[in-house]
């Protein structure tokens, strides 16, 4: 029907057939709409089909096998240094069945450096089938400070070749937390923290805190160091950057400075910015306890009660006794009741003694300049001592005072620009703290 009539119908019909015709109106320009996009493609079916049929050749098996039996076949093996080691026996371990390498690295002086690896270090080392050494590799590291190196002994046709070469570093940054359950050395063990960064953290907060005496069950520490690794294997720890430590309701927080001024190349300061360097060890000795204070007593010796006049630290003999401040040395020798004495005088009007000594530190004479915490002799039970202990007396205008309760000064404080600079790095350092830090449901849950 004619679209014209469809619209008459719609205008001039009764409303039933206005909705019929409406309604085939509609569907008619559907079905024009739907005709006029309707795809112009070809049917797939018709679209040409070519068949390709090829046969591969697969490679001999037997061929490939007499080629790699051909070829030179060489072995790599790695193996860690154990106490006690011999370089027979770790030449062994490696598969190395070669005694003219084994007589190159005994007798070379670089490659003798395998020899004084510490137990727990790797080494690498290729093998032909015979046991013949091609190559061997390991690291060296002499001392603290001192620059890491690798050792590589290499074959060239019927000799040996052996090169110490500087190691490519990765500086690290490590965050760990512990809690006192005994002893610091068996949290940090716990704590999976190496020895030398426990030995900071004793020397760190060695004026606030007697790590013999003072700890409690229950105190917590956070510290963030430096550490140095060789492809993914730990060489060794470096400075504390931060330390945080929790002793009874004390904390005491320190944060490493870089300032190049300095001799040390910086200082630990606290968060507000002001030294942590006193200028007197709490104790001359690292681990230690008192055996006898400042203060009246029965003489252990004359049966008298006398003024003990400084405080006494037990201690076995040959413990290191350290300088509790900057300064001179202005006696050392043997002294009636003190025995091996070293007395040191320090900044204005202060001055140290240190009794009953074993013996003294090499270098140290009247007029040798020490610094704080710098080894000066050795405990030990000369002069009038019943057994091993240091005497420890701390002067004031050459006036005995107790060495546990006189109040002495800090290092000067950070100003201006240092300043601006060390808030820096000191909000990263606390920042640090909190992740760190654990909530105290944790802690007493961890104590139990």
């Amino acid at each position: 029907m004619p679209l014209a009539h469809h619209i008459k119908l719609l205008f001039g019909s009764s409303r039933k057939t206005r909705i019929v015709s409406f309604s085939a109106l509609f569907c008619g320009v559907c079905a024009f709409g739907a005709a006029a996009v309707a795809p112009m493609a070809p049917d797939a079916s018709d679209l040409p089909v070519q068949s390709i049929a090829q046969e591969l050749r697969l490679p001999d098996l037997s061929s490939q096998i007499a080629g790699l039996e051909q070829r030179p076949q060489t072995f790599t093996h790695e193996e860690r240094v154990r106490p006690g080691d011999t370089l027979a026996a770790l030449l062994t371990r490696l598969g190395i069945d070669d005694e003219a390498a084994a007589n190159f690295i005994k007798s070379d002086a670089t490659a003798r450096g395998v020899l004084q690896l510490r137990a727990g270090k790797p080494v690498q080392a290729e093998t032909n089938e015979d046991g013949q050494l091609q190559w061997l590799r390991a690291t060296m590291i002499d001392g603290k400070n001192d620059p890491v190196k690798n050792i590589v002994i290499e074959r060239k046709n019927q000799t040996f070749t052996a090169s110490a070469l500087p190691a490519t570093i990765e500086k690290r940054i490590e965050m760990h937390s512990g809690v006192i359950r005994s002893s610091l050395f068996a949290a940090t063990d716990a704590a999976q923290i190496p020895d030398t960064v426990a030995t900071q953290i004793v020397d760190m907060f060695a004026t606030d805190i007697d790590f013999a005496a003072d700890l409690q069950r229950g105190d917590r520490f956070n510290v963030v160091y430096e550490s140095f690794w060789q492809n993914g294997e730990f060489l060794r720890a470096g400075r504390i950057l931060a330390g945080e430590f929790h002793n009874g309701g004390d904390t005491y927080q320190s944060v490493w400075f870089d300032e190049p001024g300095s001799s040390q190349g910086g200082g630990y300061y606290g968060i507000d910015g002001k030294s942590l360097k006193k200028a007197f060890l709490k104790s001359p000795l690292e681990f230690s306890r008192i055996s006898s204070g400042f203060s009246m007593r029965l003489h252990p010796i004359l049966g008298q009660w006398k003024q003990h006049k400084g405080v006494d630290f037990a201690a076995v003999t040959g413990t290191p006794i350290r300088a509790s401040g900057d300064g001179a040395i202005e006696f050392v020798g043997g002294q009636n009741g003190y025995g091996n004495v070293v007395m040191i005088k320090h900044w204005s009007n202060y001055s140290t003694v240190y009794a009953h000594m074993s013996r003294f530190a090499a270098g140290i004479r009247k007029g040798t300049k020490v610094s704080q915490g710098e080894v000066i002799g050795y405990v030990g039970a000369t002069g009038w001592a019943t057994g091993p202990h240091l005497h420890y007396e701390f002067r004031v205008n050459d006036v005995p005072r107790d060495p546990l309760s006189v109040d002495v000064p800090n290092a000067q404080s950070l100003a201006g620009a240092e300043m601006q600079r060390f808030h820096k790095v000191a909000a990263d350092m606390t920042h640090r703290f909190a992740l760190l830090t654990p909530d105290a449901n944790n802690i007493k849950l961890a104590l139990k």
